[in-house]
């Protein structure tokens, strides 16, 4: 019983941290080199993440620098970047790849809060998933005698406690994101 409560509870916490980790990528109007963590370069032949192949930095609130170690790639970093969705067109200057973040308009912040809202709604989603899993784990061990109906009652309550403080987890997740956002 015990390992099907810290299951749950790991999986409940992972839910979290991809909840949080999704909030990193979406572009908030400041320089965040998280926004590049899903673009890929082509390596020589491998697709390879831009914080592998360089130095990435905040220089101004928002700009992003990228200074690639090896500069015979630099073409296929600003080529990467230009075909990604972050919509920011990246000026080379032959070392250095800067990326200038335009202050956000009023309609894409309300657009980035409702799409914020959509992610945290998922994530609560996948939290209730994993309670339902729990409890339907804990039940057929109930019926096979492996607990008593106790033992159920308490580890329900249980469940339904960490499905709860995961679930205001991710609320003030998405609360702070959205303050972030339609801050100015």
């Amino acid at each position: 019983m015990k390992e099907v409560l810290e299951d749950a509870e790991k999986r409940m916490k992972k839910s979290i941290a991809v909840l949080s980790s999704d909030y990193k990528s979406i572009r908030a109007g400041r320089a965040n080199p998280a926004v590049l963590d899903k673009i890929r370069v082509n390596y020589y032949g491998a697709p390879t993440p831009i914080n592998q192949l360089a130095a990435v930095s905040v220089s101004e609130a928002r700009v992003l620098t990228i200074q690639p170690w090896d500069m015979s790639i630099s073409r296929e970093v600003v080529k990467a970047i230009e075909t990604s969705d972050l919509g920011i067109n990246p000026q080379f200057d032959g070392k250095i790849i800067r990326l200038s973040f335009p202050p956000l308009s009023e309609e894409r912040r309300r657009d980035l809060v409702k799409e914020i809202s959509k992610m945290c709604e998922d994530c609560k989603v996948s939290v209730r998933s994993i309670r339902r899993d729990t409890m339907e784990k804990l039940k057929s061990m109930e019926k096979k005698s492996e607990i008593t109906e106790d033992d159920l009652k308490s580890a329900e309550k249980k469940t339904q406690n960490l499905t709860d403080e995961y679930c205001k987890e991710a609320e003030q997740t998405c609360e702070g994101k959205k303050k972030e956002i339609m801050e100015i």
